[in-house]
């Protein structure tokens, strides 16, 4: 075994019985979910016994986490750098876990649009977090006044916009692959205060 093997080796017999712990699971709980017996799990924790991939495979859905989370390794790109969008205020990073997943920092300078004919709707989920000044969510026919440091998820599918009220406002938005791509799609006025990417 090479001396990174039992780097990694080490790291996920530290994680399965940190993951317990967190679950506040006995070694006699966890055990019994991941259908082993207790001395075994207990020689899996301490480094008694080989890390075997079946065993890995039931312990990692027993504490509710994937393979490849039991297993990864430290990254060397912790630091992301943002995206740029001058032309609409943003900010963009990637969520490098879940690709799929957008994190947007934008600045809202105009209120949302008078005619719902201007908001738009496509699939996915957004979660937004105002981290300054007062922004106005519409959502279908119903608006929201969201203060700094209060957040808003909702489904795209509804009719949405938001814009800001009383002066500029900084909002935080994260996109699942859905959203993201609706926003990507849209263009023209009737993006200029949607929070997308």
């Amino acid at each position: 075994m090479t001396q990174e093997e039992g780097d990694l080796d080490g790291l996920v017999r530290k994680r399965i019985r940190a993951l317990r712990l967190a679950q506040g699971w006995s070694l006699d709980e966890l055990a019994a979910r991941a259908h082993l017996s207790q001395s075994t799990l207990s020689r899996i924790e301490n480094g008694r016994r080989r890390l075997a991939l079946d065993q890995l495979v039931t312990l990692a859905r027993a504490l509710d986490t994937t393979l490849d989370q039991l297993v990864e390794t430290a990254a060397d790109d912790v630091i992301t750098s943002p995206v740029i969008d001058n032309a609409r205020g943003s900010m963009r990073w990637p969520v490098k876990g879940d690709p799929g997943m957008s994190v947007v920092r934008q600045r809202l300078t105009d209120p949302p649009p008078d005619t719902p004919a201007r908001m738009r709707a496509h699939p996915g989920r957004e979660w937004l977090v105002v981290l300054s000044g007062t922004a106005v969510l519409l959502l279908g026919n119903r608006r929201f006044r969201v203060e700094t440091h209060q957040a808003a998820e909702f489904p795209t599918m509804m009719p949405h916009a938001i814009g800001a009220e009383g002066g500029p406002c900084d909002v935080l938005g994260i996109f699942d692959r859905d959203a993201r791509r609706g926003h990507q799609r849209g263009t023209g006025e009737s993006d200029a205060q949607d929070t997308g990417g």
